[in-house]
């Protein structure tokens, strides 16, 4: 069975929202999965290949049951808003478990945790590169008791850098983070970026999907082996700007660089250099702002470290 229904909340500072979602139950009984994206509102390939899955997915193939919504931001989806909730200016993705008396994000979080996340035995919540970023692909996952079982759940997710987040270093609110605390096991698969529908983004999603819930009994078929060079990234550093400017960046996601070597530099209007900014270890250029325009602390690049294979 394959139900479409909408996502209303009582809350008054949601009154007006509606997710739309999808529900499906097969007749074998098996685990409950819950599948989102849509977290930020202009991360597309991830949005469009959760709605491809869900328009192909036969109920018949099923074991257990699936909680879908393709798109929880949609205030932010509208607006084309990156990284940001119109309402409240708070990043959705830094507001999980949410709270009932907080703000737009807070509450909205609160009540997408409740309804889809806490029913769920096992989270995948898709993301990719907001409108201004471009990445590798990566698939996240966090430090916890559940650890040992998103770690296998991102191997057969099947994307080449597997991110574990140390709890010394996250940076919190995260729907994996707050789902682990309750001990369901979620990833955060990463690919996509800069506003684009690219086919082998979402191609990458829907297959990731697939053989991850094949791993997890949910859909019958043999799963897939990890592709060959799959890795593991111990450090996701991210570098910051000190100074708002213009961002001119010298390097690209996947790039392999050096401890010390120039990644790029924020200038005046004048085009004069404010701050060079270079590595602070080897490793590889996990995503990188796009967007010369870079406000202070503003997010510019990301490095991974400490790699190994996996």
């Amino acid at each position: 069975m394959i139900e479409r229904r909408v996502l209303r909340f009582e809350a008054p500072l949601l009154e007006g929202v509606e997710l739309p979602a999808v529900e499906a139950r097969g007749s074998r009984d098996g685990p409950r999965v819950g599948l989102i994206a849509g977290i930020h509102g202009c991360e597309y390939a991830s949005i469009a290949a959760l709605t491809r899955f869900l328009r192909q997915l036969d109920a018949g193939r099923l074991s257990g049951s699936l909680i879908a919504v393709p798109i929880v931001n949609v205030t932010a989806f509208r607006a084309r808003s990156p990284f940001v909730t119109p309402q409240d200016g708070k990043n959705l993705n830094r507001c999980f478990p949410g709270d009932p008396d907080g703000t737009f994000s807070d509450v909205l979080a609160h009540h997408v945790f409740e309804q889809v996340i806490r029913p769920s035995d096992h989270l995948i919540d898709l993301h990719g590169g907001d409108l201004v970023e471009a990445l590798e692909p990566f698939t996240l996952y966090d430090e916890s008791p559940v650890q040992q079982r998103a770690h296998e759940m991102a191997v057969a997710f099947g994307l080449r850098y597997l991110i574990r987040s140390e709890r010394s270093e996250a940076i919190g609110g995260t729907t994996s983070a707050a789902a682990a605390d309750a001990g369901i096991p979620a990833i955060i698969p990463e690919a996509g970026g800069c506003g684009r529908m690219d086919e082998a983004s979402i191609a990458l999603h829907v297959a990731g999907i697939e053989n991850t819930l094949r791993a997890l009994g949910v859909l019958d078929g043999e799963v897939s082996p990890p592709p060959a060079g799959m890795r593991l990234v111990r450090r996701f550093v991210w570098l910051r700007a000190p100074v708002a400017g213009w961002w001119d960046a010298a390097v690209t996601p996947s790039q392999s660089v050096s401890a010390g070597q120039p990644l790029g530099t924020l200038r005046d209007p004048f085009g004069d250099p404010l701050h060079d900014v270079s590595s602070p270890e080897d490793g590889t250029i996990m995503f990188v702002t796009t967007s010369p325009a870079v406000a202070e602390d503003g997010i510019l690049l990301a490095v991974g470290g400490g790699i190994e294979p996996l």
